[in-house]
C-alpha cells in the first residue's frame, strides 16, 4: 500500500470527523450527558505525576519554573541562563532516572531569540516533539521533551500584565489577610475627635455595630462569646429602633 502517511493519517481523522457529525445530528443529547459525566467524573491531578518546565522572561529577569527537581515545584536562576538536566546531582535539574545521562542536556535562554535545548551527546538521546535533536532546538510553548525516558511538558511565558483592583464588594468576600486582622477598631470617642463636624451618637453606635458584626460575619473578631453576644443585642435593637422611624 503505497500511500504517503501523513495523507493517510489526515483522511482517516476527517473520516472519524464526518462519523462524530453524523452521531451529533442524530443523538446529540446522548453525547451531551456523555460529556457532562466524563466532567462530572473527572479525578483530581494531584496524584498524577506531571512533570514540565516553565520558562518565563520578566523584564530583565529570566528563570525557570519546574517540577523536576524532587517531585517539588522549585523557582531556578542561572546567572549565565544554562540550566543543566542530568542525574547527577552537580546539575541545576537533577532527575532521578536511571536513562539519563549524568549531565544528560540543557535548557539555555538566547536573549531576544529564546529557550533551547541542546543535547550533550547523551547515551539515550533527547526529543523534541518526539524528534531527535542532534543540534540547539528551538522550544515553542507546548512542546513534549523526552530525555531517556525522562518526558516532561515545556511552557513559555508569553506576557506579563498587572491586574486592576477588585471591586470592594468582592472583597468583603474574600478570606481576610492578617493585617485586616490587626487592625485596630477606632471607637466612637476617636471619631468623634477626627471630624469636626458634630457626631450623632445614634449614627456612631450604628457604624460601630456595622462594623462589629461584619467581624462576627467573617469570623474576624477574636472577641470572648459574652462579648459576641452583647453585639448581637445591641446590633439588633439597634436596627429595630430605626425600622421603627
Amino acid at each position: 500500500m503505497n500511500r504517503n502517511f501523513p495523507n493517510y493519517e489526515l483522511e482517516r481523522r476527517l473520516s472519524l470527523y464526518h462519523v462524530f457529525l453524523a452521531l451529533y445530528e442524530r443523538h446529540g443529547d446522548i453525547l451531551d450527558r456523555i460529556l457532562q459525566l466524563e466532567n462530572l467524573y473527572q479525578p483530581s491531578l494531584k496524584g498524577e505525576n506531571l512533570r514540565y518546565v516553565q520558562g518565563v522572561v520578566e523584564d530583565s529577569s529570566v528563570y525557570l519554573i519546574t517540577n523536576l527537581c524532587d517531585n517539588q515545584t522549585q523557582t531556578l536562576e542561572q546567572m549565565q541562563h544554562i540550566w543543566t538536566i542530568g542525574r547527577d546531582r552537580s546539575n541545576g535539574i537533577c532527575a532521578d532516572n536511571r536513562h539519563l545521562s549524568r549531565c544528560h542536556a540543557a535548557i539555555q535562554y538566547i536573549e531576544y531569540q529564546g529557550f533551547y535545548l541542546v543535547d550533550f551527546h547523551s547515551t539515550n538521546g533527547s526529543f523534541v516533539n518526539g524528534e531527535s535533536i542532534y543540534q540547539p532546538t528551538k522550544l515553542q510553548d507546548g512542546d513534549r521533551i523526552r530525555l531517556g525516558s525522562l518526558t516532561f511538558d515545556f511552557f513559555l511565558n508569553h506576557q506579563h500584565r498587572v491586574l486592576p483592583a477588585l471591586p470592594a464588594d468582592l472583597v468583603t468576600q474574600l478570606i481576610p489577610s492578617t493585617a485586616d486582622i490587626q487592625q485596630p477598631e477606632l471607637d466612637s470617642h476617636s471619631v468623634a475627635q477626627q471630624t469636626d463636624d458634630p457626631v450623632n451618637p445614634d449614627e456612631t453606635i450604628q457604624i460601630s455595630l456595622e462594623c462589629a458584626w461584619g467581624r462576627l460575619e467573617y469570623g474576624r473578631d477574636g472577641l470572648q462569646e459574652q462579648q459576641k453576644s452583647d453585639i448581637l443585642d445591641r446590633f439588633f435593637q439597634q436596627s429595630t429602633r430605626t425600622d421603627y422611624r
